[in-house]
């Protein structure tokens, strides 16, 4: 089962049709299991089979509980022609409870649906959220950047729309999108996992992300510390034995020594 699932994510970009198979046969094994139901639905949504993508993730919310997919779901009732059914599955839910990166993909498919049902200024006001910061970059700022772009776009402010695609392609540059180097990312929001930092964009140059120190230096700082140095007592009684070695008198001569007697006879 987790090879089918490992072989359905490597694949869906490439090849949805192949990964859709992957997620089907680990479906057959383990069908119970949250992970691989999301899975098919997910490989569904790829494959355009929104019907199937909507059924598999109704399964998955309903053994998960979660609502992370909840823009998956409005995406899939549009790709049914529902946006009315979209929106309101959008509302079902508490978009504060949400992860932020599911929030902003959440604004972005109500905004799908607001075009579809012809409210281009509503759909331009479904993206007017807290995270829409054109000076900062976090993985869901390209997109929601470029869905912005293209409501504008349609309003006719087309000098609007320039600045917030430029912004989305200087935020994927900036966050690697695109790059053949995998990147691995550790656990950096610990301590802030609601408030994630995202990378500063400067207007003239992509500032580059601040490296995450790499866990666990303390404690090999702490394996190949020195030995610790003696204390200042020690220090000092090894230099008052040393200065007692070098001052040390030797005894005196005898105040008259006697002459041997050769010594008389030569005088």
């Amino acid at each position: 089962m987790a090879r089918h699932l490992a072989m359905a994510a490597q694949l869906i970009d490439e090849d949805p049709e192949r990964a859709h198979l992957h997620a089907l046969a680990a479906s057959r094994r383990a069908g119970r299991v949250a992970v691989v139901r999301e899975s098919v639905a997910i490989t569904a949504y790829a494959m355009g089979d929104f019907a199937l993508a909507l059924r598999e993730l109704r399964t998955y919310r309903r053994i998960s509980g979660n609502d992370d997919q909840i823009a998956l779901i409005v995406d899939s009732e549009r790709g049914m022609g529902r946006p009315d059914r979209a929106l309101e599955e959008a509302r079902s839910v508490d978009r504060a409870a949400l992860p932020t990166a599911t929030r902003v993909a959440l604004a972005i498919a109500m905004s799908g649906a607001r075009l579809d049902r012809g409210e281009t200024e509503l759909a331009l006001g479904e993206l007017e959220i807290p995270e829409l910061n054109p000076d900062l970059a976090f993985d869901w700022s390209p997109a929601l950047f470029s869905a912005r772009a293209a409501v504008l776009e349609d309003l006719g402010r087309a000098e609007e729309a320039a600045f917030w695609q430029e912004r989305a392609e200087v935020a994927a540059a900036a966050l690697g999108h695109g790059d053949d180097e995998e990147l691995i990312i550790e656990d950096a929001y610990e301590e802030l996992a609601d408030e994630p930092e995202g990378i500063e964009l400067a207007e003239s140059e992509l500032a580059e992300p601040e490296a995450p120190e790499p866990e666990g230096i303390e404690l090999a700082e702490s394996e190949l510390a020195e030995p610790e140095t003696p204390e200042p007592e020690d220090i000092e009684l090894a230099e008052s034995a040393i200065a007692d070695s070098e001052t040390a008198e030797l005894p005196e001569p005898p105040e008259n020594p006697e002459q041997p007697e050769d010594a008389e006879k030569s005088e």
